[in-house]
């Protein structure tokens, strides 16, 4: 049975035009464990200019390390999503992922299938998925890096449709970054799939859906880029905590929301849902074997 930690995605910061060192620094302030920076490939002009919080695959990931350790925080991960449709994309961008991620300390890279071409059909698409993720995985296994394929895209909208997806590389360095947002807004029980999913289960986006945009989107798209304060919405929160805890590793619960202010309520919420949880027994239906 795993641990659950409480980490958030450097996402919290992007409308506060900060850089990532302010984010990091931020996060740890509020009292999370963990950060999940996000990278992304060659040079941007708001990141160098300090006014957003991504970070390049050309800096120093050493440098991202110190970074983290001056604060007291680790990596959970990093945010490295690039479309494995688009192999002229995400080869190169998600191998240099991996190598940045077993530098500065980040156990998992994240990903999807991303938006497909227009011209392709789904055949090709899932050759062009299974090209990308062995290329991706040769890098990752050398490492010991593991990746966390999400929910998140036309063909991982569903528990059927992800499982092909995870299953075109059989490599035990291949898993399952769960958003529960994501998950719900496709249409789909995010409780009921996290637990299909828990076996290869290696991270989590814990996003949480306001009612509004539920009744607006939900069974329309196929995920978002942020939700609102973790307890605010409509995930059971005590359910994916519990199943967390019956994982075969431990899990961090890597907070998606949008403002800071969405950061401290979420961090105020979960991490006195995770300590209540811990001191009390867990339900017979929720024990391993039962």
């Amino acid at each position: 049975m795993g641990r659950v930690r409480l980490g958030i995605n450097l996402e919290f910061v992007r409308h506060a035009d900060k850089p990532f060192e302010w984010g990091v620094e931020k996060a740890a302030e509020i009292g999370y464990e963990f950060v999940e920076p996000m990278v992304h490939f060659g040079r941007e002009l708001l990141s160098e200019a300090g006014y957003f919080h991504s970070i390049s695959l050309f800096d120093d990931p050493l440098r991202i390390a110190r970074i983290c350790e001056r604060a007291g925080v680790r990596i959970s991960g990093l945010s490295a999503h690039m479309p494995l449709c688009k192999p002229e994309v995400s080869t190169e961008s998600l191998k240099l992922a991996v190598r940045f991620a077993a530098e500065c300390g980040a156990p998992v890279v994240n990903t999807d299938e991303g938006p497909k071409p227009s011209w392709t059909t789904r055949d090709e698409d899932f050759v062009l998925m299974k090209y990308v993720l062995t290329e991706v995985v040769a890098v990752a296994e050398r490492r010991g890096i593991l990746i966390g394929l999400e929910p998140h895209q036309q063909y991982s909208r569903t528990p059927g449709g992800l499982d092909e997806i995870i299953n075109l590389v059989p490599a035990p360095v291949v898993g399952i970054n769960f958003d529960t947002g994501n998950a719900y807004l496709s249409g789909q029980d995010p409780i009921a799939w996290l637990e299909h999913v828990l076996p290869r289960l290696v991270h989590v986006h814990a996003k949480d859906i306001s009612q509004a945009q539920a009744e607006a989107e939900r069974g329309r798209v196929t995920g978002t880029p942020v939700g609102c304060a973790c307890g605010d919405g409509v995930i059971d929160w005590q359910a994916v905590v519990r199943l967390c805890r019956k994982a075969p590793r431990d899990i961090v619960l890597s907070v998606e929301c949008g403002t800071v202010d969405q950061a401290e309520q979420s961090f105020a919420y979960l991490s006195r849902l995770i300590r209540d949880l811990e001191q009390s027994p867990e339900p017979a239906h929720l024990k391993p074997g039962s």
